[in-house]
Parts: structure tokens; sequence; C-alpha cells
């Protein structure tokens, strides 16, 4: 596996420096800063690639921009309305100019509206350390009382929807107001964001979208964009829903493993692959990531590690960013089962056969606690996730690994 790093620009309070001393690969990136549904021009892209390529001491860094994470769909290509058809095409331009760059893995979402969903960005551990968390009553505070979306209480089990006014009840008007910035939280140095107006509207909008019209929509935008990336040799994969079940009413198409068979089978092509994320899949308990590995193996084409703890056997439920090797996903097994894959593309001839990973979503702890850096993306938590993540892969490859499993 590539073992890559994700990097939000020169804003970003882990540097370059950071992740070399990390053991990092290559990186993952975007051009955050511009707009969802404008171009990305070539001068914009080599920019971000020199960026990453000198230390603070201006010596080349030997780090390559390994994936585009993420080039954004917009609202309006999954509604299709409004300038739907003129996004399109310029996604179009956007994936030629990015394989011009020379690379060669692009990440997306399909999630409508929001991007991944939390209520406590900085949730406080018994061990000091700091993480993400989402708490369903407090999401449906959220829902119900604040943003006052029509109907909300009747989407939630009759004990959230009482729990969630009660804790709604006891929030003084900061209290609000940060449940409320952090549900529409965005990622550092991004062009937008959303009020509440804003998500009213769109939610407005996508009353008319049910789940089979958003598939059909993305099917739609695939079908446009798959073979402009298969006559440029890049491979597209598309990220879970984050939380993988429905929120506010929306419809959710990327939660389970039915949900990416049906996307892969519509699309046939190497381009149209999997961004296998095993802390979003691993929300739900009735995904199984080792056998989604097995089986949807061939169309991986990147890999978000990470670990959740379910605070619930619901489908739908609260949960928080575990330690990568101590959430409820069986990360051992999961990576056992990329490495098979990765030996089978290798024994195939396949130039993709490495596969780039990243840790993600890593505890705040220690010096990270004051660095105020993104939330999810410190430098010590992400290195402490790639270090357990780098010796679970050494150890499965060992050569006395491969004697036993032969024995």
């Amino acid at each position: 596996m590539k073992q890559t790093w994700r990097w939000f620009g020169p804003q970003d309070l882990v540097t370059i420096d950071d992740m070399l001393q990390a053991g990092a690969e290559g990186v993952v990136t975007a051009l955050h800063h511009v707009p969802t549904g404008a171009l990305w021009t070539p001068e914009e892209i080599a920019r971000r690639q020199r960026e990453l390529s000198v230390t603070k001491a201006g010596l080349p860094s030997g780090l390559k921009w390994q994936v585009v994470e993420s080039l954004p769909v917009s609202e309006d290509i999954k509604k299709q309305k409004g300038d739907w058809r003129l996004h399109l095409e310029t996604y179009k331009v956007s994936l030629r100019h990015i394989a011009d760059a020379g690379i060669e893995v692009v990440c997306y979402n399909f999630m409508p509206v929001l991007d991944w969903t939390r209520t406590d960005l900085r949730w406080k551990l018994p061990t000091g350390a700091t993480c993400m968390r989402f708490d369903y009553a407090d999401f449906a505070a959220f829902d119900i009382c604040i943003l006052k979306r029509p109907c909300a209480a009747s989407d939630y089990p009759n004990e959230i929807a009482e729990a969630a006014k009660e804790r709604h009840a006891a929030m003084d008007d900061a209290e609000r107001l940060a449940l409320a910035k952090t549900v529409v939280f965005g990622l550092p140095g991004a062009a937008e964001g959303f009020s509440l107006d804003d998500i009213r509207l769109h939610l407005a909008e996508y009353e008319a979208v049910s789940s089979d019209r958003l598939r059909a929509n993305f099917i739609d935008f695939l079908s446009e964009v798959v073979p402009v990336a298969e006559d440029l040799g890049l491979r597209l994969c598309c990220h879970p829903d984050d939380p993988p079940f429905g929120l506010l009413g929306l419809p959710r198409v990327m939660s389970t493993e039915a949900d990416y068979g049906q996307i892969m089978d519509a699309v046939r092509s190497p381009a149209n692959g999997i961004t296998l994320c095993t802390g979003s899949l691993g929300a739900r308990p009735d995904n199984d990531l080792p056998g989604m590995v097995d089986r949807l193996g061939d169309r991986i084409h990147f890999l978000h590690l990470r670990n959740v703890k379910r605070e619930t056997a619901a489908l739908r439920g609260s949960f928080h960013e575990a330690d990568h090797l101590g959430g409820d996903t069986d990360m051992v097994a999961v990576i056992a089962a990329v490495l098979r894959e990765e030996r089978r593309r290798k024994a195939e001839g396949r130039a993709d056969w490495s596969i780039p990973m990243r840790p993600d979503h890593g505890q705040d702890m220690l010096d990270d606690l004051n660095r105020n850096a993104q939330p999810g993306y410190p430098a010590i938590g992400g290195l402490k996730g790639l270090a357990e993540l780098r010796g679970i892969i050494t150890a499965l490859s060992h050569p006395v690994e491969g004697l036993r499993a032969r024995a």
C-alpha cells in the first residue's frame, strides 16, 4: 500500500515537514479554494504541486500529489438542476487537467448537501485526547429544534426525539450556535460554506429527489465522466456516505455494499471505482468490511483506514472516532484482505497493484491539543495511526507470516 497523508494546503497547520517525519510516501490534497463547479486550471494544479514539493527550508520534499481528494460534485449535478450540464462539462475538463499533471486517482462523493457530519469536533476521551463524535440525539436536536425542519421529529425514534428536545432546552445560545456550526462544518480553505437558510433551501429542492432518483442522477453523472476518465487513464473512486444512513430526510445511495454493487454494475469500467473508508462504512454494524474488500477489491482505488466505536447496536446511532486498531472494525482482517488483493493484482500485471491509503481522522493528543489544527487531521494522532497501520502491514507482509499462512 502507498502510505499517503491528507494535506489541506499551505494554511494547514500540519506541514510538509511534519508529513515527512511521519513517514508519508505521498500526498492527498485538492484545490479547496476553488468553488464547487468551477474549473481546475493547469496553473492552480501546478501551483499546488510546487507547494507540496518543498520543505520549510526550501529543500525538495520528494513527495508527489498521489490522490485528488476531492474534485467535488456540485449540488446542481446531484439534483440535475440549474447549471448542472455546465458543471458536468467543466468536471470533464478538470479531469483532463488533472491527468495532464500526472495524477491518476480522483476521490469524490455523492452525498447531498452535507459532507461528513459530526456533532462534536473535540470530544474528550478518558485518556485526555480528543476526537470527533456523532451523537444521534444532539443531531436530532439540531434538526428538530435549531434547523426546525418540518416533520423532523417523525424521522427519529420517539426516545431520540424526546431526548433531543430535552438537550436543546438545556443548552444556552452559545451551545446551540456551536452545535449548528459543527454540523455544517466545512474543510479548511473551502471556497464556500452553508448557512442554515442555504440548507433549508437545498432540503426543499431535495424533497422531490428520492433515493432512486438520486441514484439515477449519479449513474447519469458516471455515464458521462467515466468514459473520459478511462480514456485519460484516471481512476475515479466514490467515498461512502458519512455517516452511512439518512440525515435531514435526504436520500443516501452509497452506504452499503449493495449500494456500491449497484453503482459498479451500472457503469462497468476500471475507471469507476471505490474509496473504501473503513470508518464511514464501519459506523453501520451490518457492513462487513473485510468481506467488502474480498468481494469489491477489484474496483478499490483508494483506502481510508480509520476506526469508529459504535455506541449502539442500531443501524442509526451515535459513534466516535476510535484508535485505528481499537474500534469496532477488525483492521487487521481488513489489511490482510487488502494485501491479498494487491498480490492478486500484481500477479495479473496490473500497474495499479499498490493501492494508495491514508490514515484517517486521528485523535488529537499531546502537542496536537495546542496546535488547533483541522479537526480529525492532527499531526501526532495521524502519525500514531499511520505507525499502527504500518506495523500491521509490515507484520502481515513478513516472510515468516507468509510461511505460517501456507503451513
